[in-house]
C-alpha cells in the first residue's frame, strides 16, 4: 500500500492524528472542528500561557465555547503543547500562524519560516503539511516546499503539501468553520486529494483548485475585493459630506436594485487581521514584478485616512457647541475592530483615541470585550464603567464599535453630543444631537 493510500485510510477511519500550529482565532476553531469529528488533535502554540489556559479546559476564543473545549480535553481528543517534538507522530499538520505586516508594508514571514523549520525537523514520510496562514502568492512553492525538500523528502511521493486559506470570521454565528466552503490547492494531485479528504471530514464543502498559488491568490482576491469596495464607499461618504447629502440614504436607494449592486457601508476605518493587511501581500508581491497594484494602494490610502476624518467630525461637532477638542471629555464606545469580539488588531479606535489624546482631549473608552488597551506610543487605558454618569460627563460620545450589548436609546437619552461612525442610531431620537459619518 502506498503512503498516499495509507494516509487516506487513516483519515477515513479517524485514526490519523492531526497537528494544528497556532492556536488563535483560526487555529483553535479548526482544531475543535477536527476533534469534534473524532480525530485526536495536538494543538501547538509558542505562547506557554495560552497552552496552560487550554490545558485547563478554558477557551480564550469566543468561537470555541469553554464547554466545548473542556469536553475535548477531558475525552482526550485535544491536547495543547509548546513543543514541536510532540508533533513527531502526527499524520497531518495545519499551519495557522500570524502573518503581520512590517511598518514598511512588506510581509513578516518570520512566523511561517519558524514553523516550517520546526516541522521540517520532525517531519516524516507520509505526512501532510497544509499552510492556512494568509500570505503572498507563491509562498507555498517558494518557502514551504524547498525547505521540506532540504530534508530529502520528495513532495507528492514521500510527503504531501497544500495551501488552504483560512476563512474565519470571528463572532460570525451563521458561517462557522463547518459550513464555510474551504479552498484547497495541493502541490500536485496527490496532495490536493489528501488535503481535500482530510478537510471534508470536518467541513461541508471543499473547493479544490489547480495549485497552491491559485489558492493563495483566491484568498487575497476575497479580502482585496472587500478592502477596495470599503475604500470606495468611504470615499463616497466623503463626497456625500461635501455635497450635504446622507450617504446611507444613497446606499439604501442604490441597494434597491436587484442586480449588479452589492451594498458596502462606510466606517471609521478598517480593522482586524485580514482586510487591512492581506491586500498588501499582493501589492508587495507585484512590486517585485515591477507592477503597481493601484486599486489596492488607493483603497489603503482612503481607508487609513478615515480615523483622521472621524477626528475632524468630532472637532467640528464640538466647535458647533463652542468647545475646543483640547480639554473636552470624549467618551469612545467600542475599541474592538468589529462588533461583539475582543480583537483590537488594526482597530480604527486605536488611531482615533491616539489622535484625540494628541490634541489634548480627555479621552476615556468603554468596551465590554476589551478591559485594557495599550496603544503604540506608551498610551495605556482601562475600560471605564458604562453608566449614565459616564455618558453625562462627556462633551462628546463617539460610537466606534457597534456592540450589540449597547443600548442606543439609553446612550441618546443620556448624552449631549454623539458622533456615530457606524450609523447605529439611525432613525432614533433622544436628548443628544447626533452627527453621522
Amino acid at each position: 500500500m502506498s503512503l498516499k493510500q495509507e494516509l487516506l485510510k487513516r483519515i477515513e477511519s479517524r485514526e490519523a492524528r492531526i497537528g494544528v500550529v497556532g492556536l488563535g482565532y483560526v487555529g483553535l476553531p479548526l482544531a475543535a472542528a477536527f476533534a469534534e469529528v473524532g480525530f485526536h488533535v495536538i494543538g501547538l502554540d509558542v505562547n506557554p500561557q495560552k497552552v496552560a489556559i487550554l490545558q485547563s479546559g478554558r477557551s480564550y476564543v469566543p468561537d470555541v465555547p469553554t464547554e466545548q473545549l473542556r469536553s475535548m480535553v477531558e475525552n482526550g481528543r485535544f491536547v495543547a503543547t509548546s513543543a514541536y517534538d510532540d508533533l513527531r507522530d502526527v499524520d497531518a499538520i495545519s499551519i495557522c500562524v500570524p502573518t503581520p505586516l512590517r511598518k514598511t508594508k512588506d510581509p513578516d514571514m518570520s512566523y511561517i519560516i519558524q514553523a516550517v523549520n520546526e516541522i521540517a525537523r520532525i517531519c516524516h514520510r507520509g505526512m501532510l503539511i497544509v499552510l492556512e496562514s494568509t500570505t503572498y502568492p507563491g509562498t507555498t512553492m517558494e518557502i514551504i516546499v524547498p525547505r521540506l525538500e532540504q530534508e530529502n523528502f520528495h513532495v507528492e511521493e514521500d510527503i504531501f503539501v497544500a495551501f488552504s486559506p483560512e476563512r474565519i470570521d470571528p463572532g460570525n454565528r451563521q458561517y462557522t468553520v463547518r459550513n464555510t466552503p474551504k479552498i484547497v490547492g495541493g502541490v500536485g494531485s496527490n496532495s490536493t486529494e489528501i488535503a481535500q479528504k482530510l478537510y471534508q471530514t470536518a467541513i461541508e464543502t471543499i473547493i479544490p483548485v489547480s495549485s497552491p498559488t491559485t489558492a493563495e491568490m483566491a484568498k487575497l482576491l476575497e479580502n482585496t475585493f472587500r478592502a477596495v469596495n470599503i475604500g470606495l464607499v468611504n470615499e463616497m461618504a466623503l463626497m456625500c459630506d461635501k455635497l450635504g447629502i446622507d450617504v446611507y440614504e444613497v446606499i439604501q436607494a442604490a441597494a434597491s436594485k436587484p442586480f449588479g449592486f452589492m451594498p458596502f457601508y462606510p466606517g471609521p476605518g478598517l480593522g482586524g487581521h485580514c482586510i487591512p493587511i492581506d491586500p498588501h501581500y499582493l501589492s508587495w508581491k507585484l512590486k517585485t514584478l515591477n507592477y503597481t497594484a493601484r486599486f489596492i494602494e488607493l483603497a489603503s490610502e482612503i481607508n487609513t485616512s478615515m480615523p483622521l476624518y472621524v477626528v475632524g467630525k468630532i472637532t467640528d461637532a464640538l466647535n458647533d457647541d463652542g468647545k475646543a477638542v483640547k480639554g473636552s471629555r470624549i467618551v469612545v464606545l467600542g475599541a474592538a475592530y468589529k462588533r461583539d469580539v475582543d480583537d483590537v488588531r488594526e482597530s480604527p479606535a486605536l488611531d482615533i483615541i491616539s489622535l484625540l489624546h494628541g490634541k489634548g482631549a480627555d479621552v476615556v473608552y468603554n468596551d465590554p470585550y476589551v478591559p485594557k488597551l495599550r496603544i503604540d506610543g506608551g498610551l495605556n487605558f482601562e475600560s471605564a464603567d458604562y453608566n449614565e454618569a459616564l455618558l453625562q460627563s462627556a462633551d462628546c460620545v463617539v460610537i466606534v464599535t457597534a456592540h450589540s450589548t449597547y443600548d442606543w436609546q439609553h446612550i441618546l437619552d443620556n448624552s449631549h453630543l454623539v458622533v456615530d461612525t457606524r450609523h447605529a442610531t439611525q432613525n432614533m431620537q433622544g436628548k443628544a444631537r447626533i452627527v453621522y459619518l
